[in-house]
């Protein structure tokens, strides 16, 4: 069983810039990979950045070149640099992890941390 729990999320000016944390409990986590979603109200939950065992990252339009996901195997931790947020950013965003060597779909996820809100107002 994994344990994830997000920290790191708030409110920011459109511009700015912020720093999610995922820290993993449970299993062993140099043999997972990592994902972020986010979900904003009356929306589906979708794909944000995704780190594999081997450090390859894969990042959704909107967010390329703004968004950096990272991993530390030594902290369990995971992390995604955000930086030039807009308004649309707004959401709750979802740290994840998987067996699977990688994956951008909800669905190729096993464990789920409970989310952190992140505003970007304008």
């Amino acid at each position: 069983q994994v344990q994830l729990v997000e920290s790191g999320g708030g409110l920011v000016q459109a511009g700015g810039s912020l720093r999610l944390s995922c820290a993993a409990s449970g299993g062993t986590f140099s043999t997972y990979a990592m994902g972020w979603f986010r979900q904003a109200p009356g929306k589906e939950r979708e794909f944000v950045a995704s780190i594999s065992r081997g450090g390859r990252t894969d990042y959704a339009d909107s967010v390329e070149g703004r968004f950096t996901i990272s991993r530390d195997n030594a902290k369990n931790t995971v992390y995604l640099q955000m930086n030039a947020l807009k308004p649309e950013d707004t959401a709750v965003y979802y740290c994840a992890s998987t067996s699977l060597w990688w994956g951008t779909r909800p669905d190729q996820y096993d464990y789920w941390g409970q989310g952190t809100q992140v505003t970007a107002s304008s």
